[in-house]
């Protein structure tokens, strides 16, 4: 059975950001979810005018994180700012933090990330107008084409979906992707005291 990837998005979602990265992680094998607040389609954003319209699978009451392996957050400027007031939208980033499975969110969709208050302490970037946000919300900031912290993955902008869709394949194909380095302290300390870092 192939994993599953949930998408969480509404109408003005920028479109290359969840077309591209939905095309990708089919032709690699997962099945993808587009969850959304209305149903129907939802119409993304194409730079300057309305673009793709995509079809929406499932409503947002109908998806749990215990039935997917990870979380695919486009961004675009709209698309996040309506979903970051959607209560069920942050109790599903919190639930999938909770059960440490991959969470990417490119662009402005780290701003759902702060709104599920998951960002303080950890290292992750964002398209170029958010960062003070994140910052301010207690994260180690990065200007990098993708920012992997335990589950969470970020990236800055359309240019950086391949890097994006590379690092959520491995993290969904990692078997326990947050525990390797401990692993090998404990074998290199195996028989002795166990050195804290």
């Amino acid at each position: 059975m192939s994993k599953r990837v949930l998408i969480l998005a509404t109408d003005g979602f920028e479109q290359s950001e969840l077309i591209e990265p939905k095309r990708l992680l089919e032709e690699a094998g997962y099945e993808t979810v587009v969850a959304s607040p209305k149903p129907g389609t939802i119409k993304g954003w194409n730079h300057t005018d309305w673009g793709t319209s995509v079809k929406v699978d499932a409503l947002l009451d109908e998806v749990d994180a215990d039935d997917f392996d990870a979380l695919l957050l486009p961004g675009g400027q709209m698309n996040p700012d309506v979903l970051r007031l959607n209560d069920r939208v942050l109790e599903l980033i919190e639930d999938f933090d909770d059960l440490n499975k991959p969470i990417a969110a490119i662009c402005h969709a780290p701003w759902l990330l702060i709104e599920a208050n998951i960002v303080d302490g950890r290292t992750v970037t964002g398209w170029a107008s958010i960062r003070t946000d994140l910052a301010n919300a207690g994260a180690n900031v990065v200007d990098r084409e993708v920012a992997v912290d335990e589950n969470l993955i970020t990236s800055r902008q359309p240019g950086d979906i391949p890097a994006f869709v590379h690092a959520l394949i491995d993290l969904l194909e990692s078997e326990d992707p947050y525990t390797d380095d401990e692993a090998e302290t404990d074998e290199e300390n195996e028989g002795g005291p166990v050195i804290p870092d």
